[in-house]
């Protein structure tokens, strides 16, 4: 399965040549004739149309009115970002990837091998806590914030999430002023104006750039583990506002300085060049929260290696899955994890799973996403699936995916 013209560049010109003596002739009687109108007829057509000029104006007005008690019209030129930036802008840091030079005659020092940007979502104590992209700090033997004042810190790495591109840091705080504060990334529409706010290091001192949301709720595939095939759907936020990559860990925020999104480069590649993404702020909260506390996220898990039957020949599809013709999505169980749900379900080799408690799941990205955002661990499911043609159903008890 893989995933009218219109030419007006020819345009034809005729030019008629006249005598000049035939266009100063016209020209004076024009000249004449205009004269004996301003006279003669002007001041009473100004005295009969200012009556009719009112209604018109009176009834323009009243359109204009009724429009806008439905309509709001906001020009993002003309949207001031200036309090919004400045009450946001003290909680975005850079983060500096650093790691060891172990190459053929190094010295085995830290060196910068990559930097982005981040955003202090929380202050406690004596401690500030950085969201940022798992991208941003993958790899690094030590990770360096670079705060506002110029001042840099050591930061912890907390926990890091590369499905969803998250990670979490943690430095001292005595010196942090505030925190981001959290908006409600849910409450987006099409066409509201935002900025982003990176501290790209090694770029600029602060990167801000302005748009407008083009799409609040946008799912775009995601290769995660870099093997040229799509294993996740994200769900972010479509913006017209430049994503630069030292901006990516930063702050996408709302006219009122609210924190709404985190600026993702990686998954921007993923998409079309000239649009920015970010993670809804209301999407990365509660791994935000699993990372602090637990240092990764806790998954359900069926413990099933898969496939989806779109990847499948048709074939093999009727010589090996015997799937009535009418099956023409699914998931295909390739093997089984002993003492996991799935075994203790009853799951086997070449069973076709079609739909888990009564919604379809079309390929493995979509019962990756039914698991991960619409069930959770201890949860009792219904799955149906096909066995060598015959419909069957298990029900299953989803478990803790380990590390």
């Amino acid at each position: 399965m893989d995933f009218q013209q219109f030419n007006d560049n020819e345009r034809t010109r005729t030019v008629y040549r006249k005598s000049y003596k035939g266009y100063f002739a016209v020209g004076l009687i024009g000249a004449l004739l205009g004269i004996v109108i301003m006279f003669f007829v002007l001041p009473y057509v100004k005295q009969d149309a200012a009556p009719e000029q009112n209604v018109s104006s009176a009834q323009s007005d009243t359109k204009s009115t009724a429009a806008a008690s439905n309509i709001t019209t906001v020009n993002v030129k003309n949207v001031n970002f200036t309090d919004a930036v400045n009450k946001t802008i003290d909680s975005v840091v850079g983060v500096n990837n650093l790691t060891q030079d172990n190459s053929f005659g190094g010295n085995g020092e830290l060196q910068q091998s990559g930097s982005g940007s981040g955003v202090i979502y929380k202050k406690e104590g004596n401690k500030a806590y950085i969201v940022t992209n798992n991208h941003v700090i993958e790899g690094a033997n030590q990770v360096e914030v670079s705060l506002k004042n110029k001042t840099k810190v050591k930061a912890k790495i907390l926990g890091a999430d590369s499905l969803m591109d998250l990670a979490v840091l943690e430095i001292q705080g005595e010196k942090i002023p505030k925190a981001a504060e959290i908006g409600n990334s849910e409450a987006l529409k099409p066409g509201e104006p935002v900025a982003t706010i990176g501290n790209p290091l090694g770029y600029l001192d602060y990167s801000i750039t302005q748009g407008i949301v083009s799409n609040p709720q946008r799912e775009i595939p995601i290769d995660v583990d870099q093997d040229q095939s799509y294993d996740w759907e994200a769900d972010v936020i479509q913006t017209d506002a430049s994503i630069n990559p030292g901006n990516s860990g930063g702050a996408l925020i709302n006219v009122a300085g609210q924190l709404i999104g985190i600026n993702s480069m990686k998954i921007a590649q993923e998409g079309v060049e000239g649009i920015g993404f970010a993670i809804p702020i209301n999407t990365a909260i509660p791994i935000i929260e699993d990372l602090e506390k637990d240092g990764e996220v806790s998954r359900p898990y069926m413990g099933i290696g898969n496939k989806s039957l779109e990847e499948i020949s048709l074939t093999d599809q009727q010589q090996y899955l015997k799937l009535p013709e009418k099956i023409k999505s699914g998931v295909v169980v390739l093997q089984v994890s002993p003492n996991s749900p799935a075994a203790r379900a009853g799951l086997q080799e070449r069973d076709v799973i079609t739909s888990i408690n009564g919604e379809k799941i079309e390929n493995s990205i979509a019962l990756r996403k039914f698991l991960y955002t619409k069930t959770e661990i201890g949860k009792r499911i219904s799955v149906e699936y096909y066995r060598s043609g015959e419909k069957k159903t298990a029900p299953m008890t989803l478990q803790k995916q380990e590390s």
